[in-house]
């Protein structure tokens, strides 16, 4: 009886595979894939026409994948034995004609994917009973119109893509009810003329991208203007030439524009009126000659603004005094040749600033540009700016921050354009307030800060060429002769072995004219030296420049400082104490792009992030005294390092642990091979010293005056010991006589342990 039990539950299961295995053809289209009991996989086999089902196809299946055959068109019974299907693939076919009837039984479709075809036209009605379908795309075939009748009773759709089509006209009221829809491509079409109110009904829209189409102009105001959620508009690659007033009023809430890569040559005043929220506007790639002032007053909270790639010229003063939010502005590729210098003095959050590739005059209309340049650079609040000269001929090809104030000549004739170029003497004092005596010129380092401490300095050059040093800038350096006074107590300066006494001079050059240069700016209380040269800071006060704790990406570097005085204390917030910028570069390599870290305060380290593996670099420090750094590159405080492969820095921090580990181990075990040594050291000398005292040494005990003759009987007892050593001797004749022997006790030969050494034998033991 057990084993026809077993035999009728083994002919049973035999029964119900081969059951299973019978109806599987039944559901299944031919060349297809059922194993997933949700989802029919029919990509890419061939098909030529939609696969046919014997039999109604189970509830369970979902999703129907038709992609990437060669499938032409679509019948009205393709798909009546599919009534539950949720998501419906079509996409990468030939599918030509799709019949009106042909998704009837699909009510309960949600998303249908009719992309990459050869579509030209969906006839009204094909669509209406998928009143519960959110995805439809219709992407990238060759419709030429869409009419409103077409998505009737599409209610809950969110996102239509009819991109990449050849749709040339957008009518009235054409998508009025697709009420819930969320996103609309219309990119790569030929739209050359949109209804006013074509956008109708479309108040949840978020996302309408217009791009690569044919439009030459944005004029009427009903065009956007129900667009109400709108957050995001592409308008790029179109031939949009000119942009009424009041376009995008109605988008509060736009926070994207793209106009890039059109023909606009100007924007009316009001063009942009309405976009308070608009966060990024793109308008690079146009034909814009100017930013007059008040243009981008509306961006309110605009933070990236890109007017790259245009025929820019001039730029208002004002014309980004508005925008409180703005964090990067791009320049890049235009005809500028001159900024003004309080341009972006209003925009405190601006870090990425983008001005190469201008024809940029290097005159001193650049010079208020580059002092603001240096005073954020010092504040760590930009990034590098690369202004390149490109005007005159003898500062082609150099970059801004490297151009000495001097420099900065201005241009032929526009020396009107200078502030008072014609007295520059009386220029820099009214910028710096500084007093001289008489006879001297007044010259000191630029300060952004209207309350700085008067200086009072009176400077003569070695040679100055009679009335023409009046009037002319010289070129290059000028040595000055320079006299320090000082009514403190001594000051020593570290590192430059010098010290001044009460009311002493310090004169750096021999005096060769009357005038004098004098600097008071001795600290009383501290006894410090007071810094206002940053040059004189790197060079004397920053030492030790190091770098530790090098891995593949990231790099730490210190530094240490001399005692000295801050910056003109108590001229003002900011002021007060002396900053420090690093700057690390690939060293060696053809792709060179320079860097600047700010530290932040009175930091002495600072840690290199996002470096590149198993590359080397240069890391120099410098000072940034009062918003000034000095010109010339600090190649005494610089240090090189290497990254380390990656390979390497895996697993750092266990890397780490097993050094420390095979440390302790190694020095625990030569402190146990010290106490090793050191016993074995102890016995082998107390052996030693046992030997040693035990030791019988025998010194001179026959005389070398006459040779030994064992033939005496007197000393028979010797010969018998000695007799080896005498063999070797020649035997003389002569007599013995009495002196002949040494004259010892004869216990000598004893045995030592037996018998206890007197005084007179102890020295020849030892």
């Amino acid at each position: 009886r057990e084993d026809d039990k077993y035999s009728y539950f083994f002919a049973a299961a035999v029964a119900a595979a081969v059951a299973a295995a019978a109806a599987a053809p039944g559901f299944c289209p031919e060349r297809c894939d059922c194993q997933q009991p949700h989802h029919l996989l029919c990509t890419n086999r061939g098909l030529r026409a939609v696969p046919k089902a014997s039999v109604s196809v189970p509830e369970e299946v979902l999703i129907f994948n038709l992609g990437g055959n060669f499938i032409n068109n679509i019948s009205a019974f393709d798909f009546t034995r599919y009534s539950d299907l949720v998501r419906l693939n079509l996409q990468f076919n030939q599918i030509q004609n799709v019949h009106p009837k042909a998704f009837e039984k699909l009510t309960k479709l949600e998303e249908l994917y009719l992309g990459h075809n050869l579509l030209s036209d969906v006839p009204a009605g094909t669509l209406q009973t998928l009143r519960k379908l959110t995805i439809l795309y219709g992407n990238n075939n060759d419709i030429k119109k869409v009419t409103p009748e077409l998505f009737t009773n599409l209610d809950n759709l969110v996102k239509l893509r009819l991109d990449g089509n050849s749709i040339e006209v957008l009518q009235d009221s054409v998508f009025k009810s697709l009420s819930s829809l969320h996103y609309l491509h219309l990119e790569f079409n030929k739209l050359l003329h949109i209804h006013r109110n074509a956008f109708s009904k479309l108040a949840n829209l978020r996302f309408l991208n217009l791009a690569h189409n044919k439009q030459s102009a944005l004029r009427s105001l009903l065009t956007f203007s129900q667009l109400k959620a709108l957050t995001t508009l592409l308008l790029s690659e179109n031939e949009i030439q000119s942009i009424g007033n009041n376009v995008f009023q109605s988008l509060k809430k736009l926070s994207k524009l793209s106009l890039s890569n059109n023909r606009i040559s100007h924007l009316e005043s009001g063009a942009l009126t309405g976009l308070s929220s608009l966060r990024e506007l793109l308008i690079d790639g146009n034909a814009l000659e100017e930013i007059p002032a008040g243009l981008l007053d509306p961006l309110e909270r605009i933070e990236e603004l890109d007017f790259s790639r245009n025929q820019i010229a001039n730029v208002h003063s004002a014309a980004f005094s508005k925008l409180k939010h703005l964090k990067v502005l791009k320049l890049k590729n235009n005809f500028l040749t001159s900024l003004s210098g309080d341009i972006f003095a209003l925009n405190s959050v601006l870090y990425d600033l983008d001005l190469n590739g201008n024809n940029w005059t290097c005159d001193c209309r650049l010079e208020e540009l580059k002092k603001w340049m240096t005073a954020a650079h010092s504040r760590g609040k930009l990034l590098t700016v690369f202004v390149q000269c490109h005007h005159p001929a003898t500062l082609r090809g150099k970059y801004l921050d490297y151009v000495n104030s001097s420099q900065l000549q201005p241009h032929s004739n526009w020396t009107h354009l200078c502030r008072s170029q014609a007295q520059p003497e009386e220029r820099v004092k009214k910028e710096l307030g500084v007093q001289g005596d008489q006879g001297g010129e007044e010259v000191t380092e630029p300060s952004s800060s209207p309350e700085r401490k008067k200086t009072k300095m009176s400077l003569s050059p070695r040679s100055r060429p009679g009335a023409e040093a009046a009037g002319k800038r010289v070129k290059g350096r000028q040595r000055w002769n320079v006299v320090f006074r000082t009514d403190a107590p001594a000051i020593s300066t570290p590192g430059m072995g010098n010290t001044t006494d009460v009311n002493s001079e310090v004169t750096t050059a021999p005096p060769e004219s009357d005038q004098r240069f004098d600097l008071l700016i001795s600290d009383q209380k501290l006894g410090l030296p007071v810094i206002t040269d940053p040059c004189v800071f790197n060079r004397h006060f920053i030492t030790n420049v190091s770098v530790d704790h090098v891995t593949s990406s990231t790099v730490t570097v210190y530094w240490t400082v001399r005692d000295h005085h801050p910056f003109a204390p108590g001229s003002g917030p900011g002021l007060d104490e002396i900053h420090y910028r690093i700057l690390f570069d690939r060293f060696g390599a053809a792709d060179r792009f320079p860097r600047y870290v700010y530290a932040h305060g009175a930091a002495r380290s600072v840690t290199l992030r996002e470096l590149s593996s198993d590359l080397t670099y240069i890391v120099c420090i410098e000072g940034v005294v009062g918003g000034s750094v000095c010109q010339v590159a600090p190649r005494d405080h610089c240090a090189g390092l290497v990254t380390l492969p990656e390979v390497l820095t895996r697993g750092s921090t266990l890397t780490s642990d097993l050094q420390l580990v095979t440390v302790a181990t190694l020095a625990g075990n030569a402190v146990l091979l010290l106490v090793i040594g050191g016993v074995w050291l102890g016995r082998f000398v107390r052996k030693r010293l046992q030997r040693r005292k035990s030791a019988v040494h025998v010194r001179h005990m026959y005389s070398t005056r006459r040779p030994f003759r064992p033939t005496m009987a007197t000393t028979a007892s010797v010969a018998t010991d000695f007799t080896s050593y005498q063999s070797s001797r020649p035997a003389r004749i002569a007599p013995l006589e009495e002196g002949d022997l040494i004259e010892f006790p004869c216990d000598r030969f004893l045995d030592s342990s037996s018998v206890r050494r007197d005084g007179e034998m102890q020295r020849f033991s030892d």
